[in-house]
């Protein structure tokens, strides 16, 4: 057995190796440098931050428009992205494989941030807009493939975990950021600074990110067919169920990400409406929240990995889950 993961490590060894050599030699790639994990969590942290830069303006739009029903219009518009976001990953990681990850990139974060200067021109059609922009948001997906693309297996847990924690990094200072000028100055300079960091993110895409799929590494060359079974996003589902162990897994992210996932679209809009959190507040929550999930993702994930085990490690996760989600639904005070 021993064996089998030493060839299996020098086979991968290998690929990337070839894959840098062809990059290196092809003649084609644009960008700064090599493809790198640096690469990938620039364009994360530029996506993000002009978001979090928004935190405290779009909670102020959503309840100007609509009074009655935030609560209700906040989940119809996270769901609805949602939606489209799972529809359309499976069509953009196929079309991704075969045309290279720098323009999947550019497309997605792109469409993702279109929204953001419409905050200000039109609420009405910013949520709108917002909402069909799934269709495009998942350059997670695409991030994924860029840093599968240029790391051995053994490696991408660590370069997972880091361009997850640039994530939270990017949610740090943001949104105290975005509060801090909307009440020193205005709710329209922070959607004017959220638009030129988005700008600087596409410029950033266009002129250093290099592509990481040379053509010679992928299936076939440009205007490749794509099968339905590529862009079927129930395709995938169906084949889980084929192996018991990949089920169990798939099953046990599932059941972790949905109250994760119902808690983050509303949450900050719940400190707001029913805790009575003020924008600073709740910036400064978003930066202690961030600087926490950086340490454990970067430092305590690997401690915890090599010391308990993975399993035993995910079983301390969702414990810490269950403890942090019942704290927030039984809390009344600020506290």
């Amino acid at each position: 057995m021993t064996g089998e993961k030493k060839k299996k490590k020098r086979l991968n060894r290998s690929i990337l190796l070839a894959k840098k050599i062809i990059i290196k030699d092809g003649g084609t790639r644009q960008g700064v440098g090599e493809p790198s994990v640096y690469h990938a969590v620039v364009v994360i942290f530029l996506e993000f931050f002009a978001w979090g830069l928004l935190t405290t303006p779009m909670l102020t739009v959503l309840h100007q428009t609509f009074p009655q029903h935030t609560f209700l219009m906040n989940g119809l518009i996270h769901g609805v992205k949602g939606l489209l976001s799972f529809l359309s990953a499976p069509l953009i990681g196929a079309l991704s494989d075969v045309w290279g990850r720098k323009s999947f990139l550019l497309l997605t974060v792109f469409f993702t941030c279109a929204p953001i200067p419409l905050l200000k021109i039109s609420p009405w059609w910013y949520f709108a807009v917002i909402s069909m922009s799934g269709v495009f948001a998942v350059t997670f997906s695409v991030i994924f493939a860029y840093v599968a693309d240029i790391t051995q297996e053994h490696e991408r847990s660590t370069a997972y975990g880091l361009v997850s924690a640039t994530f939270a990094a990017s949610l740090v200072t943001s949104p105290a950021i975005g509060a801090y000028l909307s009440r020193a100055y205005s709710d329209t300079l922070v959607v004017v600074l959220a638009s030129g960091v988005a700008l600087l993110d596409i410029g950033f895409i266009l002129l250093a990110v290099p592509e990481s799929l040379p053509e010679e590494m992928r299936p076939v060359s440009w205007g490749a067919p794509i099968s339905w079974e590529q862009a079927d996003p129930f395709a995938s589902l169906r084949k889980v169920g084929q192996d018991s162990t990949v089920l169990l897994i798939c099953i046990t992210v599932f059941l972790s990400y949905l109250p994760e996932a119902g808690q983050y679209s509303s949450f900050f809009l719940y400190l707001r409406q029913v805790i009575g959190f003020t924008s600073e507040t709740v910036a400064t929550f978003i930066g202690v929240v961030g600087i926490l999930s950086i340490l454990a993702q970067t430092v305590v994930l690997g401690v915890l990995m090599r010391s308990i085990g993975n399993k035993n490690t995910i079983l301390l996760g969702l414990g810490f889950q269950i403890l942090q989600l019942a704290w927030y639904g039984f809390g009344s005070q600020q506290w």
